[in-house]
């Protein structure tokens, strides 16, 4: 009996090795072509700013070309398609946002993906808080004034962002229903437009990033109120939190965007790909570039990764039920 049981032990050993071997093997000689990144977002933007700093610093590190291809609009589904028509053994890639993992699963009754069976998220590059935003000249100084002015007149301010379900859409509904208001939303074609509109005094006020809003801040057109994060940024710390600026305790709108390899890749190349971009993310110039852009690492591990993208979608899911929010 104790020899089958020996038997049967090596048996097992060796199938594992068997399955385990060629996958590290494959791991240690990837990537043997070029590797795509696909990216939902626009050349120039912030996001997409940060994955070519990533895919260059990947490029040298693997000695293969890692290109950026970028497939902005319609939701983000033109770039899921490419990718899902792509390599599956990691020579494929795409960035994605919360909105992609969390939030339009229950803005839609039908996607065409499924954000848990078509992506193996591997790592956040990074998180970002955003700004309530009103026009240099508006008479709001402060949250409590905005508030204050939206109680008087019910249903008679309005806010902005650039389509339904994305963050500064989802934020705002927030916003509004922690602060006990009721406002307009007026959704824009594009964020330039969007941010223009506040600075010209067409919204009461709309929620940007420091990517988004930024130019418009520096330039003297806007006026950020207050930073709807934990703490005030480091490369802004003059300006207060919601809370300090008296607006509601706690309320916190942040986006974040993630690689994502497709399930058909092996976890060792999986690991692989998420081990060099850490390192490629921990690299001085990244830090300058999160900084000049508002960004702040973020860093958990695969496995608490996945756990808050299942937090931030049952986060997402009470507030679209409370916004009546849907694109079907």
């Amino acid at each position: 009996m104790n020899h089958r049981i020996s038997l049967l032990r090596s048996c097992a050993l060796v199938l594992c090795a068997a399955t385990v071997l060629p996958s590290l093997a494959q791991a240690q000689d990837f990537p043997t072509k070029p590797v795509r990144i696909i990216t939902p977002f626009p050349v120039g933007s912030g996001p997409e700013g940060v994955v070519r700093l990533v895919a260059d610093k990947l490029s040298r590190a693997w000695g293969q070309p890692v290109v950026v291809e970028n497939r902005p609009g319609g939701n983000g589904f033109i770039a899921i398609d490419a990718f899902k028509r792509g390599a599956t053994d990691g020579h494929d890639l795409v960035q994605l946002d919360n909105v992609h993992l969390s939030a339009y699963p229950h803005l839609f009754k039908k996607l065409p993906y499924d954000p848990k069976k078509d992506f193996e998220p591997l790592l956040p590059l990074f998180k970002t808080y955003f700004f309530v935003t009103t026009a240099a000249d508006s008479k709001y100084k402060n949250v409590g004034d905005l508030i204050a002015d939206a109680k008087a007149k019910p249903g008679k301010l309005n806010y902005g962002s650039w389509s339904i379900g994305n963050p500064v859409h989802l934020g705002s509904a927030l916003f509004d229903n922690v602060a006990g208001i009721e406002t307009q939303h007026i959704v824009y074609k594009e964020t330039s437009q969007l941010y223009t509109g506040v600075a010209t005094g067409e919204l009461a006020y709309a929620l940007g990033s420091s990517a988004t809003a930024g130019p418009l801040y520096r330039a003297g057109k806007l006026r950020f109120l207050a930073v709807a994060g934990p703490s005030r940024l480091p490369a802004y710390k003059d300006i207060p939190t919601v809370a300090e600026a008296g607006g509601p305790a706690g309320f916190e709108v942040s986006g974040w965007t993630a690689i994502a390899a497709p399930k058909g890749a092996s976890k060792a190349v999986a690991d692989k790909i998420q081990r060099d971009i850490e390192k490629a993310l921990a690299e001085p110039d990244m830090r300058e570039k999160f900084l000049s852009f508002g960004y702040e690492a973020f860093t958990p591990t695969r496995d608490q990764f996945t756990q808050y993208i299942q937090s931030e979608s049952v986060r997402f899911a009470s507030i679209i039920k409370k916004a009546n929010a849907s694109l079907d």
